[in-house]
């Protein structure tokens, strides 16, 4: 039997300390709600295993928050109930977010017996003033003796999350991250800008800056974005607030520009592969979680908040602890908010925006045999249009943006909305 491939993403929304720019689906909370919680979860994957059995899954991702935040048990239980319940091939990818500081040999050892083969490491900046000014709880230091750790541990295949145009950076502090993490070789690098996102500490300081590109990486979770920031309860909170306040500027759009040329230059000097606008990668390491999400390959999302894309549906999990805890999801699919059965306008228009994200580009035959269309009878005025403007090539079957059409892809990208 030829099964349909399937990826994974597993939320953990619980972190230390909420970061000032994050609009995540995260949050601070007592120890003993993680166990409260993974019950939970566990429950929603026993649930919903029956309903994926013609699936194979290729890819696992546990994303955040922050997941090696919770205690190696946990873990241990977590993929040990995944496997009893899905079809995991025996070489999917199988990812962990963490944070400096809360890798340990112990939980290392554990994920490593328990399948995971790839770690997501979100360092951000080696810089400890601009960690600082993000409200991260780790130092470059902490990093250094958790990427040790990991390799120590054996792991073989390791990403690290880098951070562009904070508040107070300069093109000669970026350039200093990216020597000092590209001298480690991790196998892959996220590099992305900064987006000042609404409900957001920094939104709050910064306002909505113009020109800024959205960037999708490895991990992230559409769950929980925008609306008011809520009132600080504690003085700590206060405090943090106010600290945000008196933060330096963010470089302007000039500046954030270069670091993302600049970053590009880099990584192929050191053998890095730029894959997707904000991803490069030793040959080999692609993230193959992430690809799947770029080229349409269907998603199911488990635990608060986490979205889905299955059998022609997009929705998410509800967002509020307390439901989602209440909820008897043996039955599967309870905890699904918002479901949205996508037309197949919808479904091109999608093709187009994730897929010219890749360096590679979108396959005019792979659009045939997907929607039974031709591509340029759909979109041949747009094509023509960003063509002559230099914003795209055309390598028939293949179309890519041009590196002018990358830094103004969001205006591209919005050319491909079907009129309905």
């Amino acid at each position: 039997m030829n099964k349909r491939e399937l990826e994974l993403y597993i939320h953990i929304p619980f972190c230390a300390r909420k970061c000032a720019y994050c609009d995540f689906l995260s949050f601070a909370a007592p120890e003993r709600v993680y166990r409260d919680y993974m019950d939970k979860l566990l429950e929603e994957i026993c649930g919903q295993g029956p309903n994926f059995q013609e699936y194979r899954v290729s890819t696992i991702f546990v994303g955040g928050g922050t997941p090696s935040i919770l205690p190696a048990d946990l873990i241990m239980e977590l993929f040990a109930t995944l496997s009893e319940n899905f079809d995991i091939s025996p070489d999917a990818e199988i990812t962990m977010e963490a944070n400096p500081g809360t890798l340990t040999m112990e939980k290392l050892e554990v994920y490593r017996q328990s399948g995971v083969n790839r770690l997501s490491i979100g360092l951000q900046s080696a810089d400890d003033k601009e960690l600082k000014y993000l409200g991260r709880i780790h130092s470059y230091d902490s990093f250094l003796k958790s990427f040790q750790r990991a390799r120590q541990a054996g792991f073989k295949n390791i990403n690290v999350d880098l951070m562009s145009a904070l508040p107070g950076q300069d093109v000669h502090s970026w350039k200093n991250t990216l020597k000092k993490v590209m001298m480690l070789k991790p196998e892959h690098i996220s590099a992305y800008s900064l987006i000042i996102e609404e409900g957001t500490p920094f939104y709050e300081r910064f306002g909505e800056p113009q020109g800024k590109q959205s960037s999708v990486v490895c991990g992230e979770s559409d769950a929980d974005r925008g609306g008011a920031l809520p009132a600080p309860k504690t003085a700590a909170e206060i405090a943090a607030r106010a600290a945000v306040m008196t933060l330096p500027d963010l470089p302007d759009e000039d500046t954030d520009r270069e670091m993302y040329h600049l970053t590009k230059e880099m990584m192929a000097a050191h053998g890095y592969d730029r894959y997707e606008i904000s991803n490069y990668a030793k040959k080999g390491y692609e993230c193959r979680h992430n690809i799947g999400y770029w080229t349409g390959v269907e998603y199911l999302g488990l635990g608060l908040g986490a979205s889905s894309y299955t059998y022609g549906y997009r929705y998410h999990n509800t967002e509020n602890l307390q439901e989602y805890l209440s909820l008897n999801l043996y039955e599967g699919g309870a905890a699904a908010r918002d479901i949205e059965e996508l037309s197949l306008e919808d479904k091109m228009e999608e093709f187009m925006f994730v897929g010219l994200r890749m360096m590679k580009g979108v396959s005019g035959s792979e659009f045939l045999d997907r929607f039974g269309q031709n591509m340029w009878n759909v979109y041949g005025d747009a094509l023509k249009k960003l063509e002559q403007q230099g914003l795209i090539e055309v390598d028939a079957p293949m179309v890519r943006l041009t590196e002018l059409g990358i830094d103004v892809s969001n205006v591209v990208l919005s050319e491909f909305l079907l009129d309905r």
